[in-house]
């Protein structure tokens, strides 16, 4: 009796540790008041174990007070899959403008030397003022708030720091700013805002030469905040491999071998069991190992920022595209697929499953470019050029999950033998290495995936 309420309540225990895991990777920064309190205050309670795992095994700090908890997640900014995550409006869901990543960081600047409250109209004051500075112009930056789209990209970056708690809104709404019509009042939470920076060093401890351009200082700047020195050892340089792959397991839908260099390949096959099952352990995430590689499987689904499948204009159109992909393993010219979206957009527009305008001259291009987005953060597609130059798209492995299965003639679908690779065990690594039918899985595979529930999907 008294073993099953001691393995009860260590059960309870990690349970917590895990959702606590889950809260902090799925937002590095939570603080202890407002939407995250119950994140927060999870993490708290597990702050030691927590703050030793990170530490340990991917090399991340955590740093807990009483106002907030922030994972300090390091970026491998050349490695795959970088840049696939931007940061995107919530109305509609779109990736920022390289203007509003711009107008981020100067409103971030400008609060630090802000009061504690502001309002939105102070704050675009304080960053027309920054954006006039000489470097900044240079680089061919223009803001001025003469038009509701420069207010509008403003009253974008502000919503972003708002999600990020840096700010609070106390009265007023950015749409009547963006409309010219009205005003907003913040607080302004400075230990989230100290927060927001996630480097080893401070930008201002890092001295460039005054001779060099602004596009080469911020080169500079940024390569020495990024900076690690040399391991001093085999074994050092092994246990900052290790640290990476655990960080790739953490954060990417899936590493594939080939993507490794030969240490990084050599230390994964000997260390893999170790490395998914600490993973798996803290997180809840399955591993699946395949021959070309790793897929930690989400079975909630809420550990990512983009989905497959997805309802919608652009989660369809992302569906399709992977469907077709999934028939062909050479390079695709991007006017292909182009061509694709073009030939099914009149239908699905007419019959109301798309968007309005998804039939246009010209909606082809960004759907598709919307599309591929997708399935490049999602490690399904590489991008690249062709020898006449023009764009391509090489499907990867795992896009193989996508593949539509035709029906058997009679109608009865055709259910996968013993043999077949999909029905094995996902976390036993098969042996038919080379061989171009396996696959791996990002996710479950969507139920039912035919043609027929594929045009559903559009629903």
């Amino acid at each position: 009796m008294a073993g099953s309420l001691t393995d009860a309540l260590a059960q309870s225990r990690d349970d917590e540790r895990r959702r606590a895991a889950r809260a902090i990777l799925r937002r590095p920064l939570l603080r202890a008041d407002g939407p995250d309190a119950e994140s927060f205050a999870l993490v708290q309670r597990h702050s030691a174990h927590l703050r030793a795992w990170f530490h340990t095994h991917a090399g991340w700090s955590l740093l807990v007070t009483p106002e907030l908890a922030r994972l300090t997640k390091t970026m491998d900014a050349d490695g795959p899959g970088a840049h696939t995550h931007p940061a995107v409006t919530a109305r509609p869901r779109r990736p920022f403008t390289r203007r509003r990543y711009v107008l981020a960081c100067l409103l971030l600047a400008v609060l630090s030397r802000a009061d504690a409250q502001i309002t939105l109209g102070g704050l675009a004051d304080d960053v027309l003022l920054a954006a006039a500075d000489p470097d900044l112009a240079a680089t061919g930056l223009e803001f001025t708030l003469d038009s509701r789209a420069q207010r509008g990209d403003l009253a974008a970056a502000v919503r972003l720091l708002i999600e990020y708690g840096v700010l609070s809104r106390v009265a007023g709404d950015e749409d009547l700013f963006v409309e010219d019509t009205g005003d907003v009042l913040y607080d302004v939470h400075r230990r989230a805002l100290a927060g927001m920076l996630a480097s080893a060093r401070g930008p201002s401890t890092i001295a460039t030469a005054a001779s060099s351009g602004p596009a080469e200082r911020f080169a500079e700047r940024l390569a020495r905040l990024t900076f690690e020195p040399p391991a001093g050892s085999e074994q050092l340089g092994d246990e900052r491999i290790r640290r990476w792959l655990t960080r790739r397991l953490l954060d990417d839908p899936v590493v594939y071998y080939d993507d490794l260099s030969p240490r990084a390949r050599a230390l994964l096959d000997g260390r893999r069991a170790a490395l998914t099952g600490a993973v798996a352990d803290l997180t809840g995430l399955v591993p699946e190992v395949r021959a070309e590689g790793i897929a930690m499987v989400d079975p909630d689904g809420t550990l990512t920022d983009v989905r497959m499948p997805e309802g919608g204009t652009d989660g369809h159109a992302a569906l399709l595209l992977a469907t077709h992909l999934a028939t062909v393993d050479v390079p695709v010219q991007v006017a292909e697929l182009e061509s694709l979206i073009r030939s099914r957009a009149h239908g699905f527009a007419a019959q109301g499953f798309w968007r309005r305008g998804a039939a246009e001259p010209g909606a082809d291009r960004i759907i598709v470019r919307t599309a591929l987005d997708r399935l490049e953060a999602l490690g399904l597609i590489r991008r690249g050029r062709g020898a006449d130059g023009e764009p391509t798209v090489q499907p990867r492995p795992a896009i193989a999950r996508y593949a539509v299965t035709a029906p058997a003639a009679d109608g009865v679908m055709e259910l996968p033998g013993p043999e077949d690779p999909d029905t094995a065990n996902p976390e036993v690594e098969h042996s038919d290495a080379g061989h171009p039918g396996t696959a791996l899985a990002v996710e479950d595979q969507p139920a039912e995936h035919s043609s027929r529930h594929t045009e559903e999907h559009a629903r």
